[in-house]
C-alpha cells in the first residue's frame, strides 16, 4: 500500500506540474504548437497508406508574388482609398499577404476617427483575431487603463479626450510571432494611408513593429519616451503593454511617457 500510495502521489504531482506548465503557456499567449520547420506528414506515412492519402496542396508555379510587386499592389490599393470604409475594403481584398490565409478576421481599427491621438500597435493576438478589434486582450485592457489615467479613451465621443487605435498588421501572425520585414513592407502603404485619413495630432507607436514601419529602425527600449517626427507628425514611441505585463518595473517609464503625452496635448 505504501508503494502504491507513493506512486499515486508521484502521478498526481506530475499531473499538477504539467497543468501548471500548460496554464503558464496559455497566460503567455501560446495557443498553437508549431515546429521550427515544416514536416511532410505524407513522407512519414507508411508506404501502404501513401496512395490513399489526400494529395498535398501545392502552390502553382509562378503564383508567388515578388516583394516589389506585392508592395506596389499595396501602394496602389491604399492610395485609391478616399475614406476609411474604402481603406477597410481595400485591406480585406488584399491577397498578397499570406498571414491573411491563417487569420479569422481582418482587424482594422477601434476608437474615435476624430481623435487627436492615434495609437499604432504591432499585430492582433488571439483575442483580437476572435473579436476583430485591436487591443482587446490583457494587453489591451492595460492600455485602456493607462490612457484613462491621463483622460483619454477609445470610447470617448469627444475628440479632445478620444483615442483611435490600429495595428501595422491587420492579420494575426501564427503563434503570435513577430511580423517579418516583407509583411511589414506590404502593410506600410496601408498604415501611411490610414494615418493620413485620420489626420491625428500625435502618433503613439507601441512596440518594435510600428517603430520599424514608420522610421525604419528597431530598438523600442532605447527610443521610448523620445519625441520624433514620422509622416510629418509628432511621434512618441512607447513600450507595448504586453512588455509591461512581463516587466512590471517598466511601468514607471511608461507613466513618464504618458505624462509627456498629456503635457504635449495641453
Amino acid at each position: 500500500m505504501g508503494i502504491a500510495a507513493e506512486s499515486a502521489g508521484d502521478i498526481a504531482a506530475d499531473w499538477e506540474a504539467a497543468l501548471a506548465a500548460l496554464s503558464w503557456q496559455l497566460d503567455a499567449g501560446v495557443d498553437e504548437v508549431l515546429g521550427d520547420a515544416p514536416v511532410d506528414r505524407y513522407a512519414l506515412a507508411p508506404a501502404s497508406t501513401r496512395a490513399a492519402a489526400a494529395p498535398a496542396l501545392v502552390r502553382p508555379a509562378g503564383a508567388e508574388v515578388p516583394e516589389g510587386d506585392a508592395v506596389a499592389a499595396a501602394r496602389a490599393a491604399a492610395s485609391s482609398a478616399r475614406t476609411l470604409d474604402e481603406l477597410r475594403e481595400a485591406l480585406a481584398a488584399f491577397r498578397h499577404c499570406e498571414l491573411k490565409q491563417g487569420a479569422r478576421t481582418t482587424v482594422f481599427a477601434d476608437g474615435n476617427p476624430k481623435a487627436r491621438v492615434l495609437i499604432l500597435g504591432e499585430a492582433p493576438g488571439r483575442e483580437e483575431d476572435l473579436e476583430g478589434l485591436p487591443f482587446v486582450g490583457r494587453a489591451g485592457q492595460l492600455l485602456d487603463r493607462m490612457f484613462a489615467a491621463i483622460g483619454l479613451s477609445r470610447r470617448s465621443p469627444d475628440a479632445e479626450a478620444a483615442l483611435y487605435i490600429t495595428n501595422v498588421m491587420p492579420w494575426r501572425p501564427p503563434g503570435n510571432r513577430d511580423p517579418e520585414p516583407l509583411e511589414i513592407n506590404m502593410m506600410r502603404p496601408f498604415v501611411e494611408r490610414h494615418i493620413a485619413l485620420i489626420d491625428p495630432q500625435v502618433v503613439v507607436v507601441m512596440g518594435n513593429t510600428p517603430l520599424l514601419a514608420l522610421t525604419g529602425n528597431r530598438g523600442i527600449l532605447k527610443a521610448r519616451g523620445t519625441w520624433t517626427q514620422a509622416l510629418g507628425r509628432p511621434m512618441l514611441p512607447m513600450t507595448h503593454p504586453a512588455y509591461l505585463l512581463r516587466n512590471p518595473a517598466a511601468k514607471r517609464e511608461a507613466w513618464a511617457d504618458l505624462l509627456a503625452l498629456k503635457a504635449h496635448l495641453a
